[in-house]
């Protein structure tokens, strides 16, 4: 039997944001993964290889080539393909194209902690960033919160534009310490180093979504935001010593390792205490996370082979 390769197009038709969100959540009431990065480097392009190994599940490889030479020619500069591997006996079981993965992964893995974490009845979202990763966000935010009002903010109002417009219903904020003020749940995909959401912005009961910070020297929020706020990861072992979101204040002892109380594999404490409470959640990604998210679609895929 050949093992098959799930196309972009192929996987996409069969997935459904809430079905990753469960799946997600299934994987990690599994033993804790054993998760390891590579690079390789030829100037200024790199290979990067992540590996995840979940008892139970199966075994992953994800590779990315990152070439920005290619936006010379109008070429993609990330590219890349992740092997699927069966927990049994460790054979080949697929390969899935590198983009739907990542695509279905990042948003997924956010909108779960949205669920989570957001105030009871947001019917408010906005979105900073206008980028690959905030289309995403539009549909993942717009599934898990049917009948929210979704609004974009970005540096540059006519790549916030574009992007409504291929959206029915969202809308574009000009002034963005008013379209935090006006959130009931606040995500950041930006490629900021520097925070752009400050914490005296904020009003009670919002929740935060943290994404695009993902080197030891970015930052999307400031010490104020983390301080006023309840903490949380997806992974301490992907974000605490690895992303500046929280490396950053923890080496400054503004905030320390306690403060973020839980990450995936204690979803149990992934709950408000209270109505006032603001809540920060810290995307930081993950091999894992990449595993979860291609054996989520390689079943959907197979499933839709036996109709």
């Amino acid at each position: 039997m050949s093992v098959p390769f799930i196309t972009f197009d192929e996987g996409e038709t069969h997935l459904d944001w809430l079905g990753l969100t469960e799946a997600l959540a299934a994987g990690h009431a599994l033993p804790k993964a054993e998760i390891t990065d590579s690079f390789l480097y030829r100037g200024d392009d790199t290979v990067l290889s992540r590996a995840a190994w979940i008892d139970g599940l199966g075994m992953a490889v994800k590779t990315a080539t990152i070439f920005p030479g290619n936006a010379a020619t109008d070429t993609s500069t990330i590219n890349g393909g992740v092997n699927l591997y069966d927990d049994g006996d460790g054979t080949l079981a697929a390969l899935v194209d590198f983009h739907l993965v990542t695509k279905w992964k990042t948003a997924g893995d956010s909108l779960l902690g949205a669920l989570r974490l957001a105030p009871e009845g947001a019917s408010k979202i906005l979105i900073v960033g206008a980028g690959t990763v905030a289309a995403s966000l539009i549909d993942a935010f717009g599934a898990g919160f049917p009948g929210a009002q979704i609004t974009l903010w970005n540096r540059s109002a006519d790549k916030a534009q574009a992007l409504a417009q291929t959206r029915p219903g969202v809308t574009v904020a000009d002034d963005l310490p008013e379209a935090v003020a006006q959130g009931d749940i606040i995500v950041t995909a930006t490629m900021s180093s520097t925070p752009v959401i400050m914490g005296d912005w904020l009003r009670p009961g919002q929740h935060l979504n943290l994404i695009g910070a993902y080197r030891p020297d970015m930052r999307e929020v400031d010490d104020t935001a983390l301080t006023r706020a309840t903490l949380y990861a997806d992974s301490y072992d992907t974000t605490l010593d690895h992303i500046g979101e929280f490396k950053d204040p923890l080496a400054r002892g503004v905030i320390a390792r306690s403060d973020v109380r839980a990450d995936y594999y204690a979803l149990d404490q992934f709950q408000r205490g209270t109505a006032d409470e603001i809540t920060v959640f810290k995307n930081g990604g993950g091999a894992h996370l990449d595993l979860m998210t291609a054996d989520f679609i390689l079943r959907r895929w197979q499933a839709a082979q036996e109709d």
